[in-house]
């Protein structure tokens, strides 16, 4: 059995774990199998770019961050989108797994990496996704491997952040990353105690959200916001994606959490200051929960490549395996519900969220 392995999309903790569970596996029960490792993500699928993975490559990787397979960003709608005479890069991947005779395709990725495995699902490749985003935004699956090591160090910032909050006697906003979704935000604000949670799915006030701050610094000596990347006020919500694109343009480079604290700071006394976590929330070496998730996601996985299971992403559900249709979940998002039990708990022990 010839197998092509490939890491996509941004990068995140746990990568090199499934690598790892998915070859072990594959190696100790799958006979007289072949591994093809495609660097830099769907590129190197396009340019025949591999190398063969041996049990010697995946000995020590457990606890190593990254991926050994490296990664690039394809975006999704160029996958079809022709380029001169040329092929697509769709009908460039397809061709090359028919040159190369792969019998499955195995994709660890996110949201944008599960639309492209549906794609060529649909052109007649064999394809398992493996679900991965620090975001924890696939559709389908309770968890994805990255997600509990990035909440661990987006907490500890925040928790971090509040004893020089504390000292100064200031009001911080500290940005977390979930362009589109707030899970990430939301866990690490409940986890690290943050007094505000703001996310792209709940639009906020500026002006309650100011009045907020100035009570609860009558009582206290900081105040810490946890603020998704994504977040937005009701005022940019109640905009087109181009009208909202030409407002943020007249701020410059000027991420959320800036935004927010140079709005905040005229209107109330305090000292506003802005921190972007940014991106060692996706790097290092993954949490023992994640190593142990995506050990059993990857094995799964070559369980499923073993019984000719096709067509379909690994999932979480209830903390048992399983999978789901690619055709089904790709292009979905799990949003965080505004409504939601974790939202109104949250609401209940004095967590606000803008409103």
């Amino acid at each position: 059995m010839r197998i092509g392995i490939l890491t996509s999309g941004g990068d995140c903790p746990g990568l090199n774990a499934v690598i790892r569970g998915f070859c072990k596996y594959c190696f100790n029960k799958i006979k007289d199998v072949e591994i093809l490792g495609f660097l830099e993500g769907y590129a190197g699928l396009m340019n025949r770019e591999y190398r063969q993975l041996t049990p010697a490559d995946v000995e020590g990787i457990l606890d190593l961050g990254g991926t050994i397979l490296g990664t690039s960003r394809q975006p999704y709608k160029l996958m079809t989108v022709k380029e001169g005479d040329g092929p697509t890069k769709l009908q460039q991947m397809v061709e090359n797994y028919k040159k190369l005779k792969l019998d499955v395709l195995v994709t660890l990725g996110g949201a944008g990496t599960h639309k492209t495995a549906s794609l060529l699902s649909v052109e007649g490749c064999n394809v398992i996704g493996l679900p991965k985003t620090i975001d924890n935004d696939i559709y389908g699956t309770d968890v994805t491997f990255g997600f509990h090591t990035a909440v661990g160090i987006a907490a500890d910032g925040l928790k971090r952040i509040r004893t020089t909050a504390d000292s100064h006697r200031r009001v911080f906003f500290v940005e977390v990353m979930g362009n589109k979704v707030g899970w990430l935000t939301l866990y690490a604000g409940i986890a690290a105690g943050a007094d505000a949670i703001l996310l792209p799915e709940i639009a906020y006030d500026e002006d309650n959200l100011a009045k907020f701050i100035q009570e609860k610094m009558s009582s206290r000596r900081s105040v810490v916001v946890a603020v998704a990347e994504g977040a937005m006020s009701a005022k940019e919500a109640a905009m087109s994606k181009k009208e909202r694109r030409d407002y943020l343009a007249g701020f410059g480079s000027a991420t959320a959490a800036e935004r927010l604290a140079g709005a905040i700071s005229q209107k109330i006394p305090q000292q506003c200051r802005a921190t972007v976590l940014g991106h060692i929330q996706r790097g290092g070496e993954p949490c023992a929960f994640d190593k142990f998730l995506s050990s059993e996601i990857g094995a799964f996985g070559a369980h499923l490549v073993q019984v000719g299971r096709y067509g379909v992403t690994v999932c979480v559900r209830n903390n048992r395996l399983g999978f789901n249709i690619l055709t089904d979940i790709a292009g979905r998002t799990k949003r965080v519900p505004a409504d939601g039990q974790l939202v109104l708990l949250s609401k209940d022990m004095g967590i606000y969220f803008g409103e």
